[in-house]
């Protein structure tokens, strides 16, 4: 067992949980909506770098740094994928974890292996412990996990660093890379405004916090706002600024990009873009030629193709229940939660569940005919054994984000294509976020504040009130409606005290309705997408 700071020996707890433990002993709960978060001693982060013999390592390294609001880990993700099938040993930062830390740090497309995970993660700790001081405190969370990720990547040798910006740009830890290879920015749109600015110039001059003198960089085409604005600070730093088009889906050879979504084919692009680029820089001309971009080399399509990313337009059937025996219930993960993303992540959610549901009539379709909806589904559950199909929303979001703008996105862009929700369900996160690990749970007899949830469900039966969106009746069995169940019911909605909860009132209307395949849209927050994922897979 290690030593602590007073020489005796560290509790006798599980060493993982110890570790997060510590961990979680960085986690400030100071609102993120605090303006003195802004910069807060960014300088700090360089003091960091020499306690732990990284002031050296890092000008070596090979990095890859991308920031923007949607779509970045989703561009990492494809990044990561093409160099590694090009051969090399790829190291990938991203944020934030679904269910487990160590999601943060992958070694050639896996997580980091606890093993490992122990011994940098208490070196890094031990280290910074023993040397901080009133001027050079411990670094807050974020700040160790991107530390931590560069100690990993240094001893562990990767060929290619890609770093995922964690908030904004100018200011994230990551940033301290002052001479990466190449840097991009993914989509641009509204989110953490609390933070970056209320307008897409000022959110732009943030994540253009990344440009490096005379380092080039991509981006996505984006609102003229934001463009501006990008275009001036890149001609202030002597940065070559392109932007890369969406890939073309005939590239693949008949093949589907690994990560689902038409708004999928912006990131691979940037990613194509980010790699090349790379490989060019490094010395690696001999692998890729993509001056013309007709053709792309096997290792990129394999790359594209066999990428992944929990989370994101992720299909996951209940382990729980046995199609034949107990109904049918699915869930539809996705994390978006921003009014752009949320239009996506409605936009892939009601072609999923038409082309699951062919036999359904969908009424009123302003979306995609067949031939598109087969296109952005790829590899899906597969076809309903089920007669009829019951959509439902589970839903919650952090209370920095607008409900009134994310919403309205969810419900009038799956009216477009006919889909409408029969129940939406609100529910606070079981994770708790000045925890990590098992202890981030909060205890069963814990007292939960459920007004925000409340506040949610306003929102929802208000535009339903309104008319933004028709609701339509399902043929067939009716949803039960459990009240001991929920806080409060109302015809199209209900908020329960707890995710478990909401889980066994939709495993029991599954069991009770075998005919009627429940499909569920979890939504609005990377947390409950976590919490889910953590509950179902278990």
């Amino acid at each position: 067992m290690a030593e602590g700071e007073s020489g005796s020996a560290r509790p006798a707890a599980p060493p993982y949980e110890e570790a997060m433990e510590a961990l979680s002993s960085l986690i400030t709960k100071r609102s993120r909506a605090d303006k003195s978060n802004k910069g807060d001693r960014f300088d700090l982060l360089f003091d960091y770098l020499k306690v732990l013999d990284l002031d050296q390592q890092i000008p070596q390294m090979k990095v890859i740094h991308v920031a923007g609001t949607k779509g970045k880990g989703s561009t990492c993700t494809f990044t990561e994928s093409i160099l590694r099938n090009c051969g090399f040993r790829t190291g990938l930062f991203t944020s934030p974890h679904l269910i487990d830390v160590r999601e943060r740090f992958r070694l050639d497309g896996k997580d980091i292996c606890e093993e490992k995970f122990l011994a940098y993660f208490w070196w890094c700790y031990d280290r910074l412990k023993e040397k901080a001081s009133e001027d050079v405190p411990m670094p807050t969370y974020f700040r160790f996990l991107a530390l931590l990720a560069f100690k990993i990547f240094a001893a562990e040798q990767v060929d290619v660093a890609i770093l995922e910006v964690g908030l904004g740009g100018k200011f994230d830890a990551t940033n301290v890379v002052e001479a990466p290879i190449v840097c991009g920015i993914s989509s641009l749109g509204f989110d953490h405004m609390e933070i970056l600015g209320n307008t897409l110039g000022e959110i732009a001059g943030e994540k253009a916090g990344i440009f490096k003198r005379g380092v080039p960089a991509f981006t996505v085409p984006q609102p003229d706002e934001a463009m501006q604005v990008l275009e001036e600070r890149a001609s202030q730093l002597d940065v070559n600024l392109q932007v890369a088009p969406p890939l073309d889906a005939n590239l693949l050879k008949g093949l589907k990009l690994g990560l689902v979504g038409e708004h999928q084919f912006l990131n691979a692009g940037l990613a194509v873009v980010l790699c090349s680029t790379w490989l060019q820089r490094t010395g690696h001309q001999d692998i890729t030629c993509l001056q013309q971009m007709s053709n792309l080399p096997e290792q990129f399509i394999k790359g594209l193709t066999s990428a992944s990313l929990q989370g994101r337009a992720q299909i996951v059937p209940d382990r729980l229940l046995n199609s034949e025996s107990s109904g049918e219930l699915v869930f539809y993960l996705d994390g978006a939660h921003s009014p752009e993303s949320m239009e996506a992540c409605a936009k892939w959610f009601s072609l999923a569940v038409k082309e699951e549901n062919p036999c359904h009539n969908w009424g009123n379709q302003q979306g995609g005919d067949s031939k598109s909806a087969n296109a952005m589904i790829g590899n899906n559950y597969g076809k309903s054994s089920a007669n009829i199909s019951t959509q439902i929303l589970l839903f919650n979001c952090m209370s920095v984000r607008d409900p009134k703008l994310l919403l309205p996105h969810l419900m009038n862009t799956c009216a477009s294509y006919g889909v409408h929700f029969k129940k939406a369900l609100f529910v606070p996160n079981i994770s708790v976020y000045y925890k990590v690990g098992s202890h981030a749970l909060p205890p069963s007899n814990s007292q939960v504040d459920l007004s925000w949830q409340l506040a949610l469900q306003r929102v929802w039966e208000n535009l339903i009130q309104e008319g933004e969106a028709k609701n339509i009746d399902v043929a067939g069995d009716e949803v039960r409606d459990d009240t001991e169940a929920c806080i409060r019911s109302c015809e199209n909605s209900a908020v329960f005290s707890s995710l478990p909860l909401a889980i066994k009132w939709l495993r029991d209307n599954a069991q009770q309705n075998r005919s009627v395949r429940f499909q569920v849209l979890v939504t609005g927050s990377l947390h409950l997408v976590g919490d889910v994922l953590r509950l179902v897979k278990r």
